[in-house]
């Protein structure tokens, strides 16, 4: 029960921020669920790619997605996403998790530090679009997503607001189609190494959903920057509990 709860808090962070809820997805799966980090990488980009899917939706109801900018920067992400899927399992489990504790701590602390909503007020909406740089921005983000199992949203919208000059509101829904093509990309590669626990995969993706709804519903309710910064202390605090646990396995 603790994990489906944990896991319906990625879905309401995906809501709510288009991006960073997906990080704690494998945390969960691994120490709670207690599912070993190779499938749990899977399981990740199953839960994270369906939820971001939905989200993404809700968003363009709202006529908050570009989607020929989802379209471009979710290409490369998607080639990126499949061959970062296909090193996985070339890494040792202590090093995957070291890497993802270091990775959960830079997100942390860039949500604390508010640098997203800073580029949304401080970006010049309808600039020259970078294009070549959105689809190598979307290649880099794609891999850390097949490698890791994460969304990438924490660098998706920022990009799509410097890069694509979209608004932060649009930056977000749009994110959430980029984050869901690879994430899909990403899975195909695991799949190659083994098939899913599709029940246990259903479960954690059906309490994603309903955190994805409740943070749709949220996000008008509440003062997201407060939000950003409670959650980001939370991921700071998990990211430096996955280094430890790590380092401690690996001493003993």
């Amino acid at each position: 029960m603790a994990a489906y709860a944990l896991t319906a808090l990625v879905g309401l962070a995906l809501g709510l921020f288009g991006g960073g809820g997906s990080i704690l997805a494998l945390p969960v799966l691994v120490y709670v669920a207690g599912i070993a980090p190779q499938p749990a990488i899977a399981m990740s980009l199953a839960i994270v790619g369906a939820t971001s899917l939905l989200a993404g939706l809700l968003h363009r109801r709202g006529g908050r997605v570009d989607l020929r900018v989802a379209g471009t920067f979710g290409a490369t992400g998607m080639v990126g996403a499949f061959l970062g899927s296909r090193l996985t399992h070339l890494v040792a489990d202590p090093v995957l998790l070291l890497s993802f504790a270091a990775l959960m701590l830079v997100v942390g602390a860039s949500m604390l530090s508010g640098i997203a909503d800073r580029l949304g007020t401080r970006a010049r909406v309808g600039g020259v679009r970078r294009t070549g740089w959105t689809a190598l921005v979307g290649l880099v983000v794609g891999a850390a997503t097949g490698f890791l199992g994460v969304g990438g949203g924490f660098l998706v919208v920022p990009a799509l607001v410097l890069l694509a000059r979209l608004p932060m509101a649009q930056a977000v829904g749009t994110s959430l189609f980029v984050i869901a093509a690879n994430a899909a990309a990403g899975l195909v590669g695991h799949l190659a190494d083994g098939p899913l626990d599709l029940r246990a995969t259903a479960g954690f993706t059906a309490a994603a959903v309903v955190g994805a709804i409740a943070g749709q519903e949220l996000a008008g309710r509440v003062s997201p920057h407060r939000l950003r910064r409670g959650f980001a202390v939370f991921v700071l605090v998990v990211g430096f509990f996955v280094a430890r646990q790590t380092l401690v396995a690996m001493g003993s």
